[in-house]
């Protein structure tokens, strides 16, 4: 089955932020399904001017109203015009009357997905009117919250992006839900929020009691204390962040009671701006936490792994290194600082690896750690500034590797040929090629389908006669082999269409469309 970022790359051109920011919602609408007693549908408008389904959310706290898949329908003028409108208004629309779906009423209601000011998905949260009676207390403060959250979806600011270096998972709404105040007061807590914090050692009502200090009393590691306390006081909006803006700010956290272990997520509730107060949710995970060990150990062993590969590999780049030295023969000498490159080079994504907890690799940070190596295999030649601008984003493992391998030869091929004087030449004189201004720059467009990387540089250019095909040169032949095979990719070497120089080109689909 297809997953929402195939479809985004499918049937939209959204930039890579705006497709991260829809995944976030969709990471995070289970609580908005679970509160409302909704079914949720995410709709996109495609290139060709149709607006699109490409995501799906049924409640756990209901029955869903869309038994079958509704995931790559096309909303329709007549069937859901409020889907349609809330593109162009821009704010939550609600149907007057219901819409019957089979022997089920349900109303419908359209709430924009915002970002950076424009609307770039619409929500449609459908509610069961089939059966109606009183709701209880539960319900009323779980529509409340909801209510709360899809004006945030609608202003932009739901689902921010939020610091987890846990990797913590989230509690639902099911497993223990409290309503709090903007002084950080309970207005509400579930039976099973009540019995969590029962486990805890709390014997009271929590009603009326200013849930931070309760939390405070009950978890046996004072920092932990603190944190909890700072968590659920920022989220309720009761102090401000302790430092840096609120997106920075972790807001779950596991902790240890006397008795047991928890799970908490606060939820800031700030519609139009304003603090409403909170939801935290919690979660006993004392024996979910004694499984989870294992899995750790071998998570952790994973990173050691890639660890103890990164160190053995920086020894041999070591050994390569001082056999370079000691060569006296100019070109083994050369070869051999080739080698010292490429070792570098896969050291620096397994160093990458093993403090990553998903097999990503983030390219910003891997090309920044390649850069003083670049410049440093520059520096027995004309000085060279080698810069990177634009986002290159986190890209699996498998994309990462030949990706920073292709990277590190196309810059040392522009140094070696761009930027070198002819061989024999050291005087100086007119047939020699002189850069007071040596530049590579690494540039990238990146979207939902797929990367473009462009190496420039300002060097003496390519031959009239060059060919990539016909090249015998090593570092293009790698270059041709990891782009075409490993990376799937097309390369384009050519001119430099800034001015003087060289450009290279690599096209990089990140998500492969699906054939129609």
């Amino acid at each position: 089955m297809s997953t929402l970022a195939d479809l985004l790359a499918e049937y939209t051109t959204l930039s890579d932020r705006a497709a991260a920011y829809l995944q976030r919602v969709v990471a995070e609408w289970q609580l908005l399904a679970d509160l409302s007693f909704a079914d949720f549908l995410l709709a996109v408008r495609a290139e060709n001017g149709e607006v699109v389904t490409v995501a799906q959310c049924r409640p756990n706290t209901a029955s869903t109203v869309f038994p079958s898949d509704q995931v790559g329908m096309v909303v329709g003028a007549d069937a859901n015009p409020q889907a349609l409108r809330a593109f162009d208004e821009g704010h939550i629309l609600r149907e007057e009357d219901p819409t019957w779906i089979g022997p089920v009423a349900i109303r419908r209601e359209a709430v924009p997905v915002g970002f950076s000011g424009e609307v770039i998905g619409v929500l449609t949260r459908a509610v069961d009117l089939t059966h109606p009676r009183l709701p209880s207390p539960l319900e009323l403060a779980y529509q409340d919250s909801a209510n709360d959250l899809c004006q945030m979806v609608a202003d932009g600011t739901f689902a921010r992006l939020e610091v987890n270096p846990r990797g913590l998972s989230t509690p639902r709404a099911g497993d223990g839900f409290v309503r709090i105040d903007e002084r950080g007061v309970v207005l509400y807590a579930s039976p099973n929020a009540l019995s969590a914090f029962h486990r805890m050692g709390w014997t009271s009502e929590l009603s009326g009691r200013r849930l931070s200090e309760v939390t405070t009393s009950l978890l046996t590691d004072p920092f932990e204390s603190h944190d909890a306390a700072t968590m659920i006081d920022v989220a309720a909006g009761v102090v401000a962040p302790p430092e840096g803006p609120y997106p920075d700010i972790g807001m779950r956290m596991e902790a240890d009671a006397r008795r047991a272990t928890v799970l908490l997520r606060a939820v800031p509730l700030r519609p139009r701006g304003v603090s409403s107060g909170a939801v935290v949710l919690i979660r006993d995970v004392t024996e979910v936490k004694r499984r989870d060990l294992a899995l750790i150990s071998k998570d952790a062993t994973i990173r050691e792994i890639h660890h103890r590969v990164k160190n053995n590999l920086q020894s041999v780049s070591a050994l390569l290194r001082l056999q370079a030295r000691r060569t006296s023969n100019e070109e083994a000498r050369s070869a051999l600082v080739e080698a010292v490159r490429r070792v570098a080079a896969i050291a620096t994504v397994h160093e990458l690896l093993s403090g990553s907890v998903d097999e990503e690799v983030d390219m910003d940070e891997a090309v920044s750690r390649l850069l003083p190596t670049m410049v440093d295999v520059a520096a027995g030649e004309t000085p060279v500034s080698v810069s990177h601008r634009d986002r290159l984003g986190v890209l699996p493992a498998e994309l990462a590797m030949p990706l920073v391998m292709v990277l590190t030869e196309l810059i040392q091929n522009a140094v070696e040929h761009g930027f070198a004087r002819p061989r024999g030449d050291d005087r100086g004189d007119d047939t020699a090629q002189v850069h007071d201004d040596a530049r590579i720059e690494i540039s990238a467009d990146r979207d939902v389908r797929r990367m473009v990387v462009t190496v420039r540089d300002n060097g003496s250019g390519l031959p009239a006669d060059f060919s990539i095909n016909d090249s015998e040169r090593l570092g293009l032949q790698i270059v041709q082999t990891l782009v075409a095979i490993e990376l799937g990719g097309e390369l384009e070497l050519g001119p430099n269409p800034e001015g003087r120089g060289a450009q290279a080109r690599i096209a990089v689909p990140l998500h492969a469309r699906t054939p129609t």
